[in-house]
């Protein structure tokens, strides 16, 4: 037999898949997590961790649909936003959280399951996402609503939309918040309009969150006669239920505490 012959009768399995490297793809941003997570939906009996045999089959589906992605970053980020889910999934596994039982998963007249379209719409959103810090968390994301039988499509829909459209330090600024009862944020007042760019753009990343609805209190209205108003001071501030939400499905709670403290100094006050 030619080597030729030899080579066209190997099983096939033994051929990586088009899905499998796109997610293996995704190591410059996700690291190891590229390929454990590949191993994990494509070959689960020899991976390490486990995650719901539904939920790796829509990542599997989606990442066979998507391996077409050209090579470059917005390839690195769709594999990678795929790892994190795996790597969040892997961990709500492992604290008990099982995944939801509604329709979430099945197949709708007409249409695919709503897991589907979600995870195509993350993988959108991460090719878009040139700040490639936030892939993490929109792969979160799939990963926590497939845990949320209280969250349904349209909220979903709209965290990752708002997510989508925060910056960085506008999601670090959000993190900070949301962990407020457990490192206090400062008491020092905010400047209205400081004289440094950097904190002046950062004090404008927390008016926008004021705007958006996302952190209470909103911002303050002129007072009649042009009196000054009250300065906001960082530890009067609170997540709205719109920021909740966006908090909650981008798992916020685990941003870096160096990413907070980056935040916090960016508008002028000290490191906690």
């Amino acid at each position: 037999m030619s080597a030729a012959q030899d080579r066209a009768e190997q099983p096939a399995a033994e051929t990586p898949s088009a899905g499998r490297a796109l997610l293996e793809a995704g190591t410059p941003v996700a690291g190891s997590m590229g390929s454990a997570a590949a191993t994990v939906v494509f070959e689960p009996a020899s991976a390490r961790v486990r995650v719901d045999r539904r939920f790796a089959a829509v990542l599997r589906t989606t990442a066979e649909e998507a391996a077409g992605i050209p090579e470059g970053r917005e390839r690195v980020r769709a594999g990678a936003a795929l790892a994190f889910a795996v790597e969040y999934a892997a961990t709500t596994h492992r604290s008990g959280r099982a995944v939801r039982t509604d329709s979430f998963f099945a197949p709708r007249p007409g249409s695919r399951p709503v897991a589907e379209e979600l995870a195509e719409a993350v993988l959108a959103a991460a090719r878009r996402s040139t700040d490639e810090r936030r892939v993490r968390h929109l792969g979160y994301l799939l990963a926590e609503v497939a845990v949320s039988a209280d969250i349904d499509a349209a909220l979903a829909g709209r965290a990752l939309r708002s997510g989508e459209q925060l910056t960085w330090r506008q999601l670090a600024l959000l993190a900070a918040v949301g962990r407020r009862d457990r490192v206090p944020l400062p008491m020092t007042p905010l400047e209205e309009e400081p004289r440094a760019w950097t904190a002046w753009g950062a004090r404008e990343d927390v008016a926008d969150l004021q705007r958006a609805g996302l952190l209470d209190p909103p911002p303050a209205a002129p007072r009649p006669g042009g009196s000054a108003l009250p300065r906001l001071r960082p530890a009067d501030l609170r997540l709205t239920r719109r920021g909740v939400l966006v908090h909650r499905l981008l798992v916020l709670e685990v941003l870096r505490d160096e990413a907070v403290a980056a935040a916090l100094a960016e508008l002028g006050l000290p490191r906690s």
